[in-house]
C-alpha cells in the first residue's frame, strides 16, 4: 500500500513537487526511495497518485498524478465543541474524532477546567492538535482534515455564536443529565450537529443555562457517567452511523 501524506501545498498534475516540512520528515522516518509510490492527500477532499524522483539531504522531490476526489466524510458535518480534559487525554480525543469523522473541534475552557492555557502554551497545543490532526488523517486515509479551532473561553464561544437555526438545518445539543434531556435517537436527523461537552467535573448549572439561551438542547447518553474524553466520542460515532 502507498505511503499516505497529508501535503498543505498546492498540487499541480504532472508537475514535480517537493514535500513540505512535516510529510519530509514522515517519509524519511519511513525510508522512502526513488520510484517508491505515494498517496498525497491534500486536506481539500482529494488524494494524488505521486512518485518519489528523489531524496537529497535537504528535500524529496516526487512527480504528481492526477487527483481522485474522495468523499470519506460523514453524512452530516459535526462539530465537537469540548471542554479541554487534562493531560493526554485530549490528544487521544483529537486522534479519535480525526478518525470518526467530525469536521470541526472547538476547544474550550470553562469554570470547572483542569487544564488551564493560554498565550505561547495555547498557541503551541494548537499547533500540536493540527499535528495529531494530520497523523491520524494518514493513518484512516481521510482527505478533509478536521478543523481544529483555537483555544476560546466558553462564555465567550457561546456569546458569539449566531442564532440557533431550525432544528432540521442545525442540532444544537449540550450533554446533559437533567430530567428533560432527551437521547439523540429521539430528535429528527438534522443537516449538521454542533455538540457541547464539559469537562472532568461537568459544567456548572450557570453554564448549562447559558447554552440553552445559546440555543443547545439537553441531550443524554445514557443513565452511566462517561469520561469527558469518551462522551463526545460516543455521540459522534452514533452520528456516523445514524442514516
Amino acid at each position: 500500500m502507498a505511503l499516505r501524506l497529508v501535503v498543505d501545498t498546492p498540487l499541480a498534475a504532472g508537475a514535480e513537487a517537493t514535500l513540505p516540512e512535516a510529510a519530509d520528515r514522515h517519509a524519511r522516518v519511513r525510508r522512502v526511495q526513488p520510484g517508491d509510490a505515494l498517496l498525497l492527500l491534500d486536506g481539500l477532499g482529494a488524494e494524488w497518485p505521486a512518485t518519489v524522483r528523489a531524496v537529497g539531504r535537504s528535500e524529496i522531490r516526487v512527480a504528481v498524478g492526477e487527483p481522485r476526489r474522495v468523499d470519506r466524510e460523514l453524512a452530516r458535518p459535526v462539530t465537537l465543541a469540548v471542554v479541554v480534559p487534562a493531560n493526554e487525554r485530549m490528544d487521544w480525543l483529537v486522534e479519535k474524532a480525526t478518525e470518526l469523522g467530525a469536521a470541526r473541534l472547538q476547544p474550550l475552557q470553562a469554570e470547572r477546567s483542569v487544564l488551564r492555557l493560554a498565550g505561547e502554551r495555547a498557541a503551541r497545543r494548537h499547533a500540536h492538535w493540527q499535528g495529531i490532526v494530520r497523523a491520524a488523517s494518514e493513518q484512516c486515509g481521510r482527505t478533509a482534515l478536521m478543523a481544529v479551532e483555537p483555544l476560546r473561553e466558553l462564555g465567550a464561544w457561546l456569546a458569539a455564536l449566531p442564532p440557533a437555526p431550525p432544528p432540521q438545518a442545525e442540532a444544537r445539543w449540550v450533554l446533559d443529565f437533567a430530567a428533560d434531556a432527551r437521547p439523540a435517537t429521539a430528535w429528527a436527523r438534522p443537516a449538521a450537529i454542533t455538540t457541547l461537552s464539559g469537562p472532568e467535573g461537568g459544567l456548572t448549572p450557570a453554564e448549562l443555562q447559558a447554552a440553552r439561551a445559546a440555543g443547545f438542547a439537553p441531550l443524554t447518553l445514557g443513565p452511566r457517567v462517561l469520561r469527558a474524553e469518551t462522551a463526545p466520542l460516543a455521540l459522534l460515532a452514533w452520528a456516523g452511523l445514524a442514516p
